[in-house]
């Protein structure tokens, strides 16, 4: 019996073995070219479709230019601001919370001005520029009661560019403002709007207010805080600082601390790592109290002797007789609810400025004028 081998011997003339085949394969691959040829829709080749042309335009309108330049000139001077804080979780754990913000660059030796509320309690502050390298920042002062903080920059670069300072005491409704920021943690988005509105009152810590703030409707969001507000010229304006929303996000509705006060607390958080607290010398009762009695404006419990509240002659309350003294009712024209409004009255007028106050003793006002001093916290 003969066993064949699984393995198929090769012919010992391959070429003429598969001549045949080679010939029925060329003549199959022709037919079946020629049949999709002749199904085929004619195509020259100048119907082919290509890449549409570009329609032409003529330059950018002037107020795109005027906004186009407004953000490459102001860009840079904006600080995106990261930061760290280090929570003990049990005896040898720990916790990396993480937060972002805005700033922007004060001046040539490395100080970025932001929100108190971004840096407070932070373990760690980071610093980016423009599209530069995050920079570790060190906090050298900070006021809770205006909400600002400054941060020095460890590494200073040498192509700082400071922000151009304007005014607020000038602003008027519906001219137009910027922000530039990094809302959400999306670096350098500007957004534009108008001043809606013009002396707000901010509450912050301590009972305080910040009075003179800028309403715009500008938006802002999560991450823009402490980033500047711009004038059509580019110059700071403003410091972006919170928003009324119930969404947490943008409802045209945002409120920016005025530059004016600004450029008198920032010397100081610089200079003392603290800013001036203005007052004239005297003690309040507690508000909750004269809210209670259905009082109008500041009863004084206590006027400090030397000050110069002692010096224009104000009277405390007497507990003993129920007599009221003299009840501060208004500074400069003004007419003021309770302290808050007392209070952010002499924020604006600044230390060392003079406040006109009203004042009610026995049913008669008068008025009577006090040098605004700097006062302890």
């Amino acid at each position: 019996m003969r066993i064949a081998s699984l393995n198929r011997r090769p012919p010992e003339n391959p070429s003429a073995s598969t001549a045949p085949y080679r010939r029925t394969f060329l003549l199959a691959a022709a037919a079946v070219a020629a049949l999709i040829g002749a199904l085929a829709p004619s195509c020259p080749a100048r119907d082919r479709p290509e890449p549409r042309s570009i329609s032409p335009r003529g330059p950018l309108l002037a107020p795109e230019q005027a906004m186009v330049a407004l953000f490459e000139n102001a860009a840079p001077s904006v600080a995106y601001i990261t930061t760290e804080v280090v929570n003990r979780a049990g005896f040898f754990g720990a916790e990396v919370a993480r937060g972002a913000g805005s700033g922007f660059v004060w001046d040539a030796a490395g100080h970025i001005v932001t929100n108190n509320h971004v840096v407070e309690g932070a373990t760690h502050v980071y610093v980016q520029l423009d599209a530069g390298d995050a920079i570790e920042a060190k906090v050298v002062g900070a006021s809770p009661e205006y909400d600002l903080a400054v941060v020095r920059l460890l590494h200073k670069p040498r192509d700082l560019r400071p922000i151009g300072l304007g005014t607020s005491g000038d602003l008027k409704i519906g001219q137009l403002v910027y922000a530039i920021g990094n809302p959400f943690g999306l670096q350098r988005t500007l957004t534009h709007g108008i001043v809606s509105a013009l002396e707000r009152e901010l509450p912050t810590s301590y009972g305080r207010e910040i009075a003179g703030v800028i309403q715009t409707d500008a938006a802002i969001n999560p991450g823009n805080s402490g980033g500047p507000l711009l004038d059509s010229a580019g110059r700071l304006v403003g410091v972006n600082t919170a928003i009324r929303s119930e969404s947490g996000s943008s409802a045209g509705i945002g409120f920016a601390i005025p530059v004016d006060l600004v450029n008198r607390v920032v010397p100081s958080l610089i200079a003392r790592g603290r800013a001036p607290l203005p007052g004239i010398g005297i003690t309040p009762v507690r508000p909750d109290l004269v809210e209670r009695a259905g009082i109008a404006g500041v009863v004084i419990a206590e006027v400090r002797r030397g000050t110069p509240a002692a010096d224009a002659g104000l009277k405390p309350m007497n507990p003993k007789s129920g007599n009221l003294g003299d009840v501060i009712v208004a500074v400069n024209g003004k007419r003021i609810e309770g302290l808050s409004s007392f209070v952010a009255e002499l924020g604006r007028i600044g230390v060392d400025g003079v406040a006109e106050l009203t004042v009610v003793r026995d049913d008669k006002e008068r008025t009577v004028r006090v040098r605004v001093i700097e006062v302890g916290s």
